[in-house]
């Protein structure tokens, strides 16, 4: 069996900034990046938001930016997913592809969260050509344009008043009659002249040459059904993310939706030494920049709780 100082798991934003923080405090770090190599970020096409590129950066650009970072200092990044996990103080032990054994004094989870998609296959057709799940990701490429969002829970109507502001018109299409959302945020989206809100829809199709020009729609009249045609330049899709966390479910404390429940405005988990950073541990902002400074902070005390123990 391995054993290192410090074990990184996931990559993206938190797992590469962790990466860059550990092994400049001589932790050793080892990575193992996952199923996707420098995360969601990595499917989208362009990030406008990130501070230091003024002209803009492709998400896979920005990641292996980061991952060439982390190289410099001495991390050990290395191809691999986790398949098991048990965790305790100073000896979590780690199963890499069902095989290879690694026993890790401190455990940096950064597993991400997987944006729920609808399901259909025109979703993958279009991913970065239309189809997004982050309205604050790529809201601004559709300024002046029509969109629609998918969903009908705050999320989903912090997603459309935010397109709003960009867009010149947003479509909220909600499967139910009403929306899930608190009341202010129902009362903020029925209120603005950008929003329309589609009840009773269903999206089932997209369609367009070079990128979503439409949107086929399917109405429940009643148990009766029809179908019609919505003209959009952009489908934002707002249903919820799945955290990646199972597999520290027997261990770590996980709130109703599966994120890992951390102490406050840290990366502290309820197992000493195991820490989580990035969206695995956060259902409010899941963005580039929170969750690299998430992976600073689990470094940070990676480091104070080997300099501790």
């Amino acid at each position: 069996m391995e054993q290192v100082k410090c074990l990184i798991i996931g990559s993206g934003p938190a797992g590469y900034t962790a990466a860059i923080y550990a092994s400049r405090a001589n932790l050793q770090p080892v990575l193992y990046e996952g199923v996707l190599p420098g995360g969601q970020l990595t499917t989208t096409t362009d990030v406008e938001n990130f501070p230091g590129y003024p002209e803009g950066v492709s998400g896979t650009q920005m990641m292996e930016d980061m991952r060439n970072q982390a190289l410099r200092f001495g991390a050990d990044i290395r191809f691999g997913i986790v398949t098991k996990a048990e965790l305790a103080p100073n000896h979590n032990k780690i199963v890499i592809d069902g095989e290879t054994e690694i026993e890790a004094k401190v455990v940096i989870i950064a597993t991400g969260a997987s944006a729920k998609y609808l399901g259909l296959p025109c979703e993958a057709k279009y991913a970065g050509m239309g189809v997004s799940a982050c309205a604050t990701c790529d809201g601004f490429f559709y300024r002046n344009k029509t969109v629609a969002v998918v969903g009908g829970g705050d999320t989903a109507c912090e997603d459309a008043l935010y397109l709003s502001g960009l867009c010149q018109k947003v479509y909220l299409v909600v499967r139910k009659d009403y929306l899930r959302a608190s009341k202010v945020m129902q009362e903020r989206v029925l209120n603005s002249e950008k929003i329309e809100v589609l009840f009773k829809h269903e999206v089932i199709d997209l369609f367009g040459e070079d990128g979503v020009e439409g949107a086929k729609l399917l109405k429940n009249r009643g148990g009766e059904e029809e179908t019609s045609t919505l003209a959009i330049d952009g489908l934002f899709l707002a249903i919820g993310h799945n955290p990646n966390s199972k597999l520290f479910a027997d261990y770590l404390d996980l709130d109703a939706n599966g994120y890992i429940v951390t102490e406050g405005a840290t990366p502290i988990t309820k197992v000493p030494g195991v820490f989580a950073a990035g969206d695995v541990a956060d259902p409010r902002y899941r963005q580039a920049i929170t969750a690299a400074a998430s992976g600073c902070k689990a470094a940070i005390e990676a480091e104070r709780y080997l300099m501790e123990n």
